[in-house]
């Protein structure tokens, strides 16, 4: 898995257009103990939080199907993490059709 960028000061988070930036932004970024701590301490310093749903992992891609993902994800104006995840899903699910598991 990649190194996370360690985020220190809350004016190194930029304001977000859509919530697939955010979420590109925070895959590939971390906020430092010093934050975490004071989100207890002081609700305003920090913008609100909502519980992770997934857990960030590492995958390599060939620059083609890179390239084809992401003309895909364009085509269907989504993200191309966000495309990949729906067709690991798919297919997950598939296999677990085919296996008897569900």
């Amino acid at each position: 898995m990649s190194e996370l960028t360690l985020i220190t000061d809350m004016a190194q988070v930029p304001a977000f257009s859509t919530e697939a930036e955010e979420a590109d932004f925070w895959a590939t970024h971390a906020l430092a103990e010093h934050l975490l701590g004071a989100q207890h301490a002081d609700t305003d310093l920090l913008p609100p939080t909502r519980p992770r749903k997934s857990h960030p992992t590492s995958l390599r891609l060939g620059t083609d199907l890179e390239r084809r993902l992401r003309h895909l994800a364009e085509l269907k104006d989504t993200s191309y993490q966000t495309l990949l995840k729906e067709f690991v899903l798919e297919r997950v699910y598939e296999e677990e059709k085919r296996l008897g598991v569900i």
